[in-house]
């Protein structure tokens, strides 16, 4: 008798286990509309589920970091940019992209420089026939896969959703570099993450 009462306490311990679990608040949906900065975390969510496995397979199966890939793309889309452009539309440092450009040319990816029309000394970036074979070997793969995370829109919702962005990414160089100071005054949370 003791046996089965204890059993029983053991399943009612279990249930009011599982019972709080059902009371804590769910972390994905707390941070979609209860999130001071809703629109940063969508972005940065998206991207990093989109990246991570994307560039970890351009490392295992090329051998290339991210930022290697990124001077390949970036001059796919624009052969004949500089280093300065693929950093000022990548975010990356251009001493990164140097040593990126600097490998991606001993790897035979990238044609010998050559000086940009009127720029000075920017240099213009193109891909060699190497660094083309292996853009069109990839980008099948990014396609795909921006393609599954699209999934859940329209073709309408994805023209409006890539409008709006593009607004956000024009208007960046208005804000991106200042960052705010420090304790500015605004809405402060709690604890119990409420606003007052």
């Amino acid at each position: 008798m003791a046996a089965a009462s204890g059993a029983s306490e053991q399943k009612i311990g279990t249930s009011e286990s599982a019972q709080d679990l059902d009371d804590l608040p769910d972390m994905l949906e707390a941070k979609l509309w209860e999130n001071p900065c809703p629109f940063t975390f969508r972005i940065n969510y998206l991207a990093l589920l989109y990246n991570t496995p994307l560039y970890s397979w351009i490392q295992d199966t090329y051998g290339l970091k991210r930022h290697e890939y990124v001077v390949i793309y970036s001059l796919a889309l624009a052969n004949g940019g500089s280093a300065r452009d693929i950093s000022r539309t990548s975010g990356f440092p251009k001493n990164t992209l140097s040593r990126a450009v600097k490998r991606l040319e001993l790897m035979g990816l990238l044609e010998e420089r050559s000086k940009a029309p009127g720029g000075g000394r920017r240099q213009a970036l193109r891909l060699s026939e190497k660094g083309w074979k292996l853009f069109n070997e990839t980008v099948p793969v990014f396609e795909s896969y921006e393609e599954r995370m699209l999934t859940p829109l329209s073709k309408g919702e994805r023209q409006i959703l890539f409008e709006l962005m593009s607004k956000v990414v024009v208007g960046a160089e208005d804000w991106a570099d200042d960052l705010p100071q420090a304790g500015a005054k605004g809405s402060t949370r709690n604890t119990k993450g409420e606003t007052q």
